[in-house]
């Protein structure tokens, strides 16, 4: 390779990096301002995950939609319609004057991180196909870069007193004015699946409609919700776009491939998900250390940072299946123990989740295009899309309503010891995509008298714990699904890359 080759290579490196480092601001900044989201327009902890929510799922609708015809539209087509939601997005949720608008202004900018990732991931694959998962885990290592920088700027924003919320969200322009500023003259290559001549039916079939199905439902069921749709109204239409999807894949997907997408979710939502709410979750037992709680998703993001750098030694050591076994093992007992752990014992806890969930992300995509190069952006976006999916419409949300259930739970507990009717006085009646429940309703809670804000604070606080034992077993599921693909790969010779064209 000439060097004037490799200095190409370098600088699409560098602007994918620098796009998805605009993504992971997206996602720390509306991490760290979700609760004062809360107080200025009166939402309950489902709403709060369901904005979340809506910051992960839209992800997937550009990413999948863009996979099917980015080698038409090319990467940097792709990644200026990115920059556009970015701008639009930021402006709705500076303008923002309820719920609607915050949902409004968080989708449009999830279209636009659905759209860096669905460059990127088949950017990177292409530019370096000798060594995917290797690349592949140092181009998501700009997902904790950035979750640290934006942390550490709205952090050092708090420090200085007096800032509006609007003002930390407005350093989400930074990466996505640098990563357009790298967009402007940047010569882009072909996909490897269009430079191979494998065609455009064969890399829908690598997926297949079976896997198209599982996407659409997902997106249909968030859809359905937001516009008061009936479940059979939503999944109809979602089994009619797989009936698209199958009409000119024909082909209901490599088994595998199935496998990987369902395996992603639970992935996904112990990564993303978990990071969503960690803030939130870890508020309680930081304050008792006099410390701000973003530090606990700062202190991992760096530890995912630096692994995800040198992530190339270990898979080549263990191989990325082995990777993801250990990796799921090591999320999973530091999720355990984070729910129970107090003082400095969080600090170590905290080190066990974030080694563990920095395999994930980019060692799967890794996994997945090396298995199937033939399916190009599809398979890799259908899978990144998956594990988003999931996160927004279900891991997010899930998060919310389990703290919602523990606070009612523990509410109608402390009614029937003490005699009281605080569940009367501050539960209210609100819908998620899980049905009609009961929380608290934020704007009485504010005003509550001391003696009872004690106690919802203390039921508050139990509730985050009961939280994360409840996501610590999604890691536990997924161990055993890699072990067993281990086993699998064993017993046809071992796990090997396929090259197109290898037989």
């Amino acid at each position: 390779m000439d060097m004037s080759t490799r200095k190409g290579q370098g600088w699409l490196f560098a602007t994918a990096f620098a796009a998805i480092t605009a993504t992971s601001f997206c996602f720390i900044l509306r991490a760290l301002v979700i609760d004062n989201w809360g107080v200025d327009f009166a939402l309950t902890e489902t709403q709060k995950g369901e904005l979340l929510g809506v910051g992960l799922w839209p992800f997937s609708i550009t990413i999948v939609l863009m996979s099917l015809f980015i080698d038409r539209i090319g990467f940097r087509v792709t990644l200026w319609f990115a920059a556009l939601c970015h701008i639009i997005g930021l402006g709705l949720l500076f303008t923002a004057t309820g719920y609607w608008s915050l949902y409004a202004g968080t989708f449009i900018m999830a279209l636009g991180n659905g759209a860096v990732e669905a460059a990127a991931n088949p950017l990177i694959a292409t530019l370096f196909a000798h060594d995917k998962s290797k690349w592949l885990n140092r181009l998501h290592a700009a997902w904790p870069g950035g979750m640290i920088l934006g942390g550490l700027l709205a952090m050092g924003l708090d420090s200085l007193g007096g800032f509006d919320w609007r003002v930390k969200v407005g350093l989400m322009i930074i990466p996505v004015l640098v990563y357009t500023v790298l967009l402007i003259g940047r010569k882009f290559p072909v996909s490897e699946r269009v430079a191979s001549g494998v065609s455009y039916r064969t890399m829908l079939g690598e997926a297949g409609f079976i896997s198209a199905f599982i996407l659409a439902a997902l997106i249909m069921l968030e859809v359905g919700r937001v516009f008061a749709l009936s479940p059979v109204v939503s999944f109809g239409a979602a089994a009619v776009l797989a009936l698209i999807y199958a009409f000119f894949a024909r082909s209901p997907g490599r088994p595998l491939f199935i496998l990987l997408v369902l395996v992603m979710m639970p992935l996904a939502v112990t990564e993303l998900s978990t990071d969503s709410w960690i803030s939130s979750l870890m508020t309680p037992e930081m304050n008792k250390l006099g410390l701000a709680a973003g530090w606990v998703l700062i202190y991992t993001s760096a530890l995912v940072f630096v692994i995800r750098i040198f992530a190339g030694t270990l898979i080549k050591w263990l191989n990325p299946l082995g990777v993801l076994a250990m990796a799921s093992a090591l999320a999973a007992a530091g999720l355990f123990l984070m729910s129970g752990a107090t003082g400095l014992a969080i600090l170590a806890a905290a080190t066990f989740y974030g080694i563990g969930k920095s395999f994930f992300w980019g060692t799967a995509l890794g996994v997945a295009s090396e298995q199937f190069p033939k399916g190009g952006a599809v398979t890799l976006n259908m899978l990144a899309g998956g594990g988003m999916l999931a996160a927004g419409i279900v891991g997010s949300v899930l998060l919310g309503a389990a703290q919602d259930n523990s606070t009612r739970e523990g509410l109608k507990l402390h009614d029937a010891t003490h005699q009281t009717t605080l569940s009367e006085q501050y539960l209210t009646e609100k819908v998620s995509v899980f049905g009609r429940y009961k929380a608290l309703d934020e704007a009485k809670v504010a005003g509550a008298s001391d003696a009872d804000k004690a106690v919802l604070e203390g039921l508050s606080g139990s509730a985050k714990k009961d939280a994360l034992k409840e996501v610590a077993l999604l890691p536990v599921i997924t161990c055993l699904i890699f072990l067993g693909l281990i086993l699998w790969f064993r017993r046809k010779g071992g796990y090997r890359p396929v090259v197109i064209g290898e037989h």
